[in-house]
C-alpha cells in the first residue's frame, strides 16, 4: 500500500511548496509577511511598483523567478511521480 500512496505524495508536497512560496511572496507584496530589511521576493515586487511608470520591467525582476521556482516545483513533483510510481513501470 505504501508504494502505491507515495507518488501522490511527492505531488502534493511539491504543490504544497509551490503554493507555500506563493503565499510568502503574496504576504510579503502586501506587507504582512517578512518585514523590510530582509529581502525578499514579495518586498522586491512591492519596493518594484514605485517606479512601474519609468521602469515597466522592474516588476520582471523578482517576478520571473517566482514564477520559475513555482514551475520547478511542479516539475521536480511530476518528474518523481513517474519515476516512482509502480503502476507505469509494467
Amino acid at each position: 500500500m505504501v508504494p502505491n500512496a507515495f507518488p501522490p505524495l511527492i505531488v502534493a508536497y511539491t504543490l504544497a511548496l509551490a503554493d507555500g512560496l506563493t503565499a510568502e511572496v503574496a504576504l510579503s507584496f502586501l506587507g504582512l509577511g517578512i518585514t523590510d530589511p530582509t529581502p525578499t521576493w514579495g518586498n522586491m515586487l512591492n519596493f518594484s511598483t514605485q517606479f512601474m511608470l519609468t521602469h515597466p520591467w522592474a516588476p520582471l525582476i523578482p517576478g520571473i523567478p517566482v514564477v520559475l521556482c513555482s514551475l520547478a516545483f511542479n516539475f521536480i513533483g511530476d518528474g518523481l511521480r513517474d519515476a516512482l510510481d509502480p503502476r507505469l513501470k509494467m
